[in-house]
């Protein structure tokens, strides 16, 4: 009996602890689709620091959007809590990378993204889209 009942709150804990991963799941699987869902820019390549401690990481692709970035199957999110959660603080674009600052009082994030984009025009496109859709007007140095 006492087996049985053992068993029985085993599988419990099991199963509950296994729905508690599913959630997680559901809701990251949620943020990336929100972050893909409204793309403003997309680069091949991504060099992710934080506060100049740099830490190389290949992926195939970066999504930047209204809502975040989405560096392989990492998630930076900002804009979602409010004016006391994470925002983009800062975007700077060169002629070779795009620099993104975002965070909140208690720490802040930036992330350096290798863009590859060669025509001046489409740079400002970015910056025209990402003032838009954020209110963070971006700067365009050394171009």
């Amino acid at each position: 009996m006492t087996s049985n009942l053992e068993f029985s709150f085993l599988v419990g804990v099991i199963s509950i602890l296994s729905f508690l991963l599913l959630v997680k799941q559901i809701r990251l699987l949620h943020d990336a689709m929100l972050i893909w869902d409204n793309l403003i820019l997309s680069v091949p390549l991504d060099i992710f620091s934080e506060l100049n401690h740099p830490l190389n990481i290949d992926s195939g692709e970066t999504v930047i959007s209204t809502f975040g970035v989405l560096i392989g199957s990492e998630i930076y999110k900002w804009g979602l809590e409010g004016i006391d959660g994470v925002r983009l603080l800062s975007a700077q674009f060169d002629l070779e990378k795009i620099y993104l600052t975002f965070g909140d009082e208690a720490q802040t994030m930036q992330v350096e993204l290798i863009h590859g984009i060669h025509r001046k025009q489409a740079i400002e496109e970015a910056v025209q889209k990402l003032w838009n859709e954020t209110g963070v007007k971006a700067k365009i140095c050394d171009w």
